[in-house]
């Protein structure tokens, strides 16, 4: 076995693992495809293994293919950290800060905390990584992380922003034509929106409302933005933020002690960044811009008025 591997070997390896062939990993990298099985062919000699078996849908990986991926991604993870932080030396706030955040609050939260950043600090570039997926930032898949979990490791540094909360919510629309239901039982006459496979926070969640399970659903997506979409078209009964729909006077919020499900949301990163210029101001922005958010969503929201469902015409 050979020590002394390039890393472009284990890219060219990562590429064809997510891709599936050689002409995608090439599109994916910028390079061409020979160079692709050349880096592949060195990467199987070098550790004496195979990585890779050909079949009709295209590079199939082997066990020890699948074995190195966490490796090789980890490594991919310190060459992108390596190059955030090479970008960032010279004078002032420079350079590339790489934040994880849910899909909710990427898109619906952080633009404009993002854009007064970046209006105080054009040499900054951010890459926002809009995912549900906890990126580690022991591994440094990112260098700040928006959390709704209480951070454990000890070497991560962590601000408490408070709680965001969420609540049953229906746009009036859907209320004018099928009602406002007043108790929990009423739920079962309403078309439900929720998800489709249950993650490890959906099994956690759903201990708050024994009776929101698959089955009840008649639209189900796992996706929390398209779930929020469908709130807002007035197709059914759904769970979303209550900051979020206070910011629209068409969305109801529903038996709100039925459902209170509060997320307790930190801003955290790892502690050899504090001192980081880049990381530094974008870490305060995200606290400030959140603090704000969660302020907000806390005020008490005006009396929004019920509509009811219109009375069926005797036969």
């Amino acid at each position: 076995m050979t020590w002394n591997i390039s890393w472009e070997l284990y890219r060219s390896f990562l590429g064809v693992l997510r891709e599936g062939s050689l002409s995608g990993a090439a599109r994916a990298l910028g390079i061409t495809q020979p160079t692709v099985g050349r880096h592949v062919a060195a990467l199987e000699e070098a550790l004496g293994v195979v990585l890779f078996t050909r079949s009709q849908v295209g590079l199939l990986p082997t066990e020890v293919a699948l074995a190195l991926r966490t490796h090789a991604e980890a490594m991919e993870s310190t060459a992108a950290s390596l190059q955030r932080a090479a970008s960032s030396q010279g004078d002032g706030v420079r350079g590339v800060v790489r934040v994880s955040v849910s899909e909710v609050v990427a898109v619906e939260v952080l633009p404009p905390v993002v854009a007064r950043l970046r209006e105080a600090h054009p040499a900054l570039k951010v890459e926002l990584v809009a995912t549900n997926r906890v990126q580690d930032l022991l591994r440094r898949e990112a260098d700040i992380a928006v959390r709704m979990v209480r951070p454990r490791q000890a070497q991560l540094v962590a601000r408490r922003i408070g709680h965001i909360e969420l609540g049953f919510h229906a746009h009036t629309s859907y209320l004018a034509r099928h009602g406002t239901p007043r108790t929990p039982d009423d739920l079962a006459a309403h078309a439900l929106i929720g998800y489709d496979q249950p993650s490890a926070f959906v099994r956690e969640a759903i201990k708050s409302f024994k009776g929101f399970t698959r089955d009840a659903f008649a639209l189900r997506t796992d996706s929390d933005l398209a779930q929020l979409a469908l709130i807002r078209a007035g197709a059914g009964i759904g769970v979303c933020q209550v900051g979020l729909a206070k910011r629209d006077a068409a969305l109801v919020r529903l038996l709100p002690r039925a459902l209170s499900l509060k997320l307790d949301t930190w801003v955290t990163m790892h502690e050899d960044l504090r001192h980081s210029p880049r990381c530094r101001v974008a870490f305060d922005a995200l606290v400030e811009g959140l603090q704000q958010y969660v302020g907000a969503a806390a005020a008490p929201a005006p009396r929004a008025t019920m509509p009811r469902a219109r009375p069926k015409a005797s036969p």
